[in-house]
């Protein structure tokens, strides 16, 4: 389907659920898929950071990414992540998405070694030269080793490479003040800020974000799509009990050992930990090399589910 001119709501980054033996089990994906789409949800993120695209051979990339397009059956938009190292791994990944059925692609800046600006610039505009669906930058500097500069930004915004941003630096000062650029400089109407800072959403709604991608949001979707709906509408106590709420229930992502898993093992370990408490998909497991959460951890989870009213 044809993505709006301004992408809006709760749009949840899809867990990658797999098997055992560590395929990715698209019965579990479509399960997912018709969670989030019957809570509410605007459009679907295949292949972000809580779909553990990094760890996901291109095979496997590509399953993923057919198994979603198919489940959401044109009922929502399907942003495809299209993230890699250099520009023409990237390019390689945007050409099997738009071919797939993908509606946008979400790309970060290169990685592992330092671009100058002007470098991520052109890696941008290369990949929606090369291929003709809306872009949108997903800013992640721990990931990335490096803000996306506004000055960035705003001229991709201007010369209509950049479709929309999201926002995962954590920046909640400079994402106001991009915001207010973007009003100024009249790059607002068409251009699409969507927050990845789960824990201040309506915060960011408030200075002027069009929407969210929380990975938090496969889990409890149906909560996100009240906060955004509450905050549209200008009920901000509602909002700010939501969202109460949703960062009691965070603390999924911390019920892990740390001295047994990293932090991401962790955070999506407790995404899938809880989606196969809750019964939407097989089986919790992770790609390796992450270490599964302990079964002290999971009973965590689940006290955190029922606290939440979910279980």
């Amino acid at each position: 389907m044809t993505l709006p001119e301004q992408l809006t709501g709760v749009v949840p980054p899809l867990c990658t659920p797999l098997t055992a033996s560590g395929e990715v089990d698209t019965r579990s994906l479509a399960a997912l898929v018709e969670h989030v789409v019957r809570a509410g949800a605007g459009a679907v993120f295949a292949l972000g950071s809580s779909g553990e695209a990094a760890f996901l051979t291109g095979e496997q990339r590509r399953t993923v990414l057919e198994a979603t397009v198919e489940a959401a059956a044109g009922r929502v938009p399907v942003l495809a992540g299209v993230i890699d190292t250099t520009t023409p791994r990237v390019l390689e990944h945007a050409r099997a998405a738009a071919a797939l059925g993908a509606d946008a692609l979400v790309a970060t800046a290169p990685f592992y070694m330092t671009p100058h600006p002007a470098e991520t610039a052109d890696h941008f505009r290369r990949i929606r030269a090369a291929v003709d669906l809306p872009l949108l930058a997903y800013d992640i500097p721990p990931a990335v080793h490096g803000r996306l500069a506004p000055q960035t930004v705003l001229a991709l915004a201007g010369d209509g490479t950049l479709a929309g941003l999201k926002d995962s630096s954590g920046d909640l000062e400079g994402l106001r003040r991009l915001l207010v650029a973007l009003r100024d400089t009249g790059r607002d109407a068409a251009f699409s800020v969507l927050t990845g800072s789960q824990l201040a959403v309506d915060a960011a709604l408030l200075a002027g974000a069009q929407g969210v991608v929380p990975g938090l949001g496969n889990v409890d979707p149906a909560g996100y799509v009240r906060l955004y709906g509450h905050a549209r509408s200008g009920r901000w106590e509602e909002a700010a009990a939501e969202q109460d709420r949703l960062a009691r229930l965070f603390a999924i992502l911390e019920a892990g050992d740390p001295a047994e898993a990293g932090p991401t093992a962790r955070a999506i370990g407790g995404f899938k930990a809880a989606l196969h408490l809750l019964g939407v998909i097989a089986s919790p497991a992770t790609a390796t090399p992450q270490h599964p959460l302990s079964q002290a951890s999971v009973r965590g989870i689940e006290r955190l589910l029922k606290q939440a009213g979910l279980l």
